[in-house]
């Protein structure tokens, strides 16, 4: 059985997204939400998944899992009408790339990603230096979306991630690009996947936000159209890991990203990159 399938097979079954893990205010946090599906093709140390966000993924109700490993995996909402039925695709991709910039620690090399560049140029700083980072945390100003369940700063203590990731490296490049972003990551034990670890969907969590808040989401808030990770490991429950973000480009309302992350001692654990959507206004 291909991991984390849960006897998926060919057939259909459900998932259904807790309301504490919303986004935007009544919908799923988009990294929480493509890790729950990508949960039914990969497992830790398993193979990277992309995940297409095809509409705001609705939160409190089953949403029907249909398909099979090798031909991807659909995610639609039974009560929706047509036009807004499919909420998300999935399918098993090829690894991403570490790149050079992660340094000798950076962990193993998981082939070659879809731009060949590293995820993080610079690779990763210090757990100190993350920590620093959270005070320049443009969201604790002026946030679009401020109870988000991964870097939403008016959720009471413990009751989501507290990802608050702040500018290490400055951008150089029009609209930011180049600008990358770091945190610290308490990994609480709510998030225990059931063996000690983090699920990987709250993994796929901790990797969304800090990836989008690489970019000015204050003045021009996005959404999260299409994620690609892989976690190479799980990270500990009760360990402090740092997460970053980086901003690779701008095109029209669509904004490219890649994230990851690492541990006390600077081992890559897990990576993704992502295209997001700018909301019109």
């Amino acid at each position: 059985m291909t991991p984390g399938l849960g006897g998926l097979g060919n057939g259909a079954t459900t998932l259904t997204i807790p309301g504490a893990f919303n986004g935007p205010d009544g919908s799923g946090n988009g990294g929480y939400s493509a890790g729950l599906l990508a949960g039914r093709l990969t497992d830790p140390g398993g193979p990277a998944v992309q995940v297409t966000l095809r509409t705001p993924p609705p939160l409190d109700r089953p949403l029907t899992v249909e398909g099979a490993p090798g031909e991807g995996l659909r995610l639609s909402d039974p009560a929706a009408e047509d036009s807004a039925r499919l909420v998300a695709e999935a399918v098993i991709t090829g690894p991403l790339d570490t790149g050079s910039g992660n340094g000798s620690a950076a962990g193993p090399a998981v082939g070659a990603g879809p731009r060949g560049l590293a995820v993080i140029p610079g690779g990763p700083v210090g757990v100190g230096e993350a920590e620093a980072a959270r005070k320049l945390y443009a969201g604790l100003d002026q946030h679009p979306f401020p109870r988000c369940y991964s870097c939403g700063p008016e959720r009471a203590e413990g009751d989501g991630l507290s990802l608050f990731p702040g500018s290490v490296r400055p951008g150089q490049g029009p609209d930011g690009v180049g600008n990358t972003v770091a945190c610290t990551w308490d990994v609480l034990p709510a998030v225990d996947g059931g063996d000690g670890t983090a699920a990987l969907a709250q993994v796929w969590a901790a990797l969304d936000c800090p990836g989008g808040w690489s970019s000015d989401i204050s003045g021009r808030p996005i959404v999260l159209g299409r994620m690609t990770a892989q976690v190479l490991a799980a990270p500990p429950v009760g360990s402090t890991q740092v997460v970053m973000g980086h901003l690779e480009a701008v095109d029209g309302r669509k904004v490219h990203t890649g994230s990851a992350l690492y541990d006390q001692d600077g081992r890559l654990l897990a990576l993704a990159r992502a295209t997001w959507i700018a909301i019109r206004r």
